[in-house]
C-alpha cells in the first residue's frame, strides 16, 4: 500500500487498519491510522490524502491518532474521511479544514409503506415531480424564503424552527442527530454575505454530489435492527444528501481568512497552511465554533424542508397523505462537523473537540445520545453509495467508541476527480447507462450526471465491509437506487 513517499512508513495493523508512524515526518504528535482492506488500499496508493493524515497528526492537542475512514480521498486541509479529536485542556485546536466548506453536509433517510411494485409503474412521473418540487442545481432558489430575523432564529433553534412552521412533524426531530440543533450557535458571528447567500437557499438540494434518491431495500442483514427502524425487503425509501449551501460555504471561507494569522499568534507551526486553526478556548476558536454551529443548524433546516417537499411530491403522485404512505423518517446523520464530546483518555473522561470531515457519528447501543427508539440497537449510520450501485444503513458498535471517537465512514469516496469523470464520460450517455441499470435520473445538465457517474466512486460494498468487519458499525440493510435527482 502507498506511494513511494510512504514506503517503509506504513505498518499493517490488521486486516482493515494501516499505521503511519509518527516518525514519518517532523512535527507529528501521534500516529496516523487508516481503515482499508487490500482493495481500497491499492486505490489510495498514490493519493496525497495519506500525507494529509500525517499533517493532521501535527495539530496541537491531538489525542491518540489521526484517523481516516475507508472512503478517504483528497480534501481541503483534512482528507475527506478524516477524523481527529483534540483536547482543549491540552492546547487542543479547532480547524475549519477539519469540518470543510459544506458545514453539516449530511444524509437523511425516509422510509415508506410503498413497494417497488407500487412505484415502478409511476417512477418517471415521481422523479419528474420531485425534480419540479425540490430546487436543485447552481442558482436554483428556494420556494421558502426567510427574512433576516427569522434566519437568525433558524440558525439558533435548528430543525424545530421549521417544523413548527409546518415543514414536517415533531417525530422528525426525535430521529435527527442532536434533535437537529447544535447548542452554542451564534448567528451574530455569521457575516452579512453568508446570511444573504442563505436567505433564498434553505430547502434546496444544490449541486455536486448532493442528491435526492428513491431507493428499494434489496437486502436485510439484521432483521431485528431493520424491524426497529421500520425497514423491510422490497420497501421504497427516500435518501437526501445535502448541507448548508452557500451560507455554510461562506462561513468557512470567512473564517479561513479570519484565522489566517492566528497560528503564528499562538506559536503554532503547521505543515500545511490549509490546516489553519485556533485553540478551542481562544476567542478566535470560539468565534468560529459559534458561526459553524449556526451553519450546522441551517443545514438541518435545509434537509427538513426538503423532506417536506419530498412528502408533498409523493402525495401528489400517489394521491395519499404522507402518514397514509408511512413516510416516516428513519434518521438524519451529519458529516462535516465538529462537536464537543466526552471520551475516556488515559483513564479519565475528557471533553474532546471531535472533527469529522466526511465521516459520520456511529454511537453504539446504550449511548445516551442515541434516540430512545434506537438505544437497544445503536445509532443508525447512513452510507450513500453512487447512482448505479447501493447505499447502506448500519448501526454503531462499541468499537467506534474505543477506536474511532464514535465515528464511521460517510459514503463511497471518490476515485476520480470531477474533471476526470467528465472526460471519461465523453462519447457516452450516463443517463442511458443508468436507465440500463434500472435507474431514472434527472439533473440540470449533462455535466451533473457525468461528474457523478458510478465509476467516479469506490465500490461502497467494499467500504462498508471494512467498517463492519472492523467492529465500528454493523450492516443492517442495503438499498439500490431506482430514481435520482441531482443539480
Amino acid at each position: 500500500m502507498g506511494s513511494k513517499k510512504f514506503e517503509g512508513q506504513l505498518e499493517r495493523l490488521d486486516a482493515w487498519r494501516w499505521k503511519i508512524d509518527k516518525s514519518h515526518k517532523p512535527g507529528m504528535l501521534v500516529d496516523g491510522v487508516i481503515y482499508a482492506d487490500d482493495v481500497l488500499a491499492e486505490l489510495m496508493a498514490n493519493d496525497y490524502s495519506l500525507e494529509q493524515v500525517a499533517n493532521v497528526a501535527c495539530l496541537p492537542g491531538i489525542v491518540k491518532y489521526s484517523l481516516a475512514m475507508p472512503d478517504i480521498h483528497f480534501g481541503y486541509g483534512f482528507c475527506i474521511g478524516g477524523v481527529a479529536a483534540t483536547n482543549p485542556e491540552e492546547g487542543g485546536v479547532i480547524s475549519p479544514g477539519g469540518v470543510g466548506y459544506d458545514i453539516n453536509c449530511g444524509v437523511r433517510l425516509i422510509r415508506s409503506d410503498l413497494t417497488e411494485e407500487d412505484v415502478r409503474p409511476r417512477l418517471e412521473e415521481l422523479i419528474n415531480t420531485l425534480f419540479a418540487n425540490v430546487p436543485c442545481g447552481v442558482g436554483q432558489g428556494s420556494k421558502v424564503t426567510f427574512d433576516r430575523g427569522d434566519l437568525k432564529k433558524l440558525m439558533t433553534e435548528g430543525s424545530r424552527f421549521v417544523v413548527e412552521r409546518g415543514f414536517g412533524y415533531a417525530s422528525d426531530i426525535d430521529v435527527t442527530e442532536g434533535h437537529g440543533r447544535l447548542g452554542g450557535a451564534d448567528p451574530d458571528l455569521v457575516s452579512d454575505r453568508a446570511i444573504e447567500r442563505g436567505r433564498g437557499q434553505c430547502g434546496t438540494l444544490g449541486s455536486g454530489n448532493h442528491f435526492m434518491e428513491v431507493q428499494v431495500v434489496d437486502h436485510v442483514f439484521d432483521e431485528k435492527a431493520a424491524g426497529v427502524m421500520g425497514l423491510a425487503l422490497g420497501q421504497v425509501c427516500v435518501m437526501i444528501h445535502s448541507g448548508s449551501r452557500g451560507l455554510g460555504y461562506q462561513v468557512c471561507d470567512d473564517y479561513l481568512r479570519e484565522l489566517r494569522n492566528v497560528p503564528k499568534k499562538y506559536g503554532i507551526d503547521l505543515p500545511d497552511r490549509q490546516l489553519v486553526c485556533a485553540p478551542v478556548h481562544s476567542r478566535e476558536g470560539q468565534r468560529y465554533l459559534g458561526a459553524m454551529r449556526a451553519a450546522a443548524n441551517y443545514a438541518w433546516c435545509n434537509r427538513q424542508i426538503m423532506t417536506h417537499l419530498a412528502r408533498q411530491s409523493f402525495e401528489k403522485v400517489f394521491g395519499m397523505r404522507p402518514p397514509e404512505l408511512g413516510m416516516r423518517m428513519v434518521y438524519d446523520v451529519a458529516h462535516n462537523i465538529a462537536k464537543m464530546e466526552p471520551y475516556d483518555v488515559g483513564g479519565r473522561s475528557c471533553s474532546l473537540c471531535v472533527h469529522r470531515k466526511g465521516a459520520t457519528r456511529a454511537f453504539p447501543p446504550g449511548h445516551d445520545e442515541v434516540p430512545a427508539k434506537y438505544r437497544s440497537i445503536g445509532q443508525p449510520v447512513l452510507i450513500p453509495g453512487d447512482m448505479g450501485r447501493s447505499s447502506y444503513v448500519l448501526v454503531g458498535q462499541d468499537g467506534s467508541m474505543t477506536d474511532t471517537f464514535g465515528s464511521a465512514c460517510h459514503g463511497a469516496g471518490r476515485v476520480m476527480s470531477r474533471t476526470a469523470a467528465v472526460r471519461s464520460a465523453k462519447g457516452r450517455s450516463i443517463h442511458r447507462e443508468l436507465l440500463d441499470r434500472g435507474v431514472y435520473a434527472r439533473a440540470r445538465g449533462r455535466r451533473g450526471l457525468d461528474e457523478e457517474q458510478p465509476e467516479a466512486y469506490k465500490d461502497v460494498n467494499d467500504v462498508v465491509r471494512v467498517v463492519d468487519e472492523a467492529g465500528i458499525s454493523k450492516r443492517v440493510a442495503r438499498m439500490r437506487p431506482i430514481g435520482v435527482i441531482k443539480g
